[in-house]
């Protein structure tokens, strides 16, 4: 009975248990060890939290999901199969909330929003269009 536990509690040499990963821990894929290396080693603070990478890794996840799947629309509206950087720079400008956190960004190769400025859109003639639908209708009138 002794030989297959030890009567100190810890594990024996051969029995090593798989390691798990912070981010299979949380439930992401964003990796959150890398994260919290990057946060020590930028030196944003002196000390960086447990649940700090953890939050930042959720939140990137997050913003990269919501991003990927609106550029995942853009692609299939356009009749494609793969994303390009077009697509992402349609989804990112057509939604306001991530318009306005990319304001400042440029996405390379990426265009720009078709827009034509109502000033130089040809002019509609409503008051001819007025003038010759009036005499029509007694017409039909009689």
């Amino acid at each position: 009975m002794e030989g297959s536990k030890s009567g100190r509690g810890g594990r024996r040499a051969g029995d090593r248990k798989k390691s798990v990963s912070k981010s299979v821990k949380a439930g992401l894929q964003f990796p959150v060890g890398r994260i919290a290396r990057f946060l020590k080693k930028g030196r944003y603070a002196q000390r960086v939290g447990t649940g700090a990478p953890i939050y930042l890794a959720a939140v990137l996840e997050y913003l990269a999901a919501e991003v990927l799947e609106l550029a995942g629309n853009a692609a299939r509206d356009n009749k494609k199969s793969r994303i390009i950087p077009r697509h992402v720079l349609l989804a990112v400008r057509n939604d306001e909330e991530l318009g306005k956190l990319l304001a400042g960004v440029t996405i390379a190769s990426g265009g720009v929003l078709p827009n034509i400025h109502s000033v130089l859109l040809p002019k509609r003639a409503e008051k001819g269009e007025k003038s010759s639908s009036q005499p029509k209708s007694p017409s039909k009138a009689k």
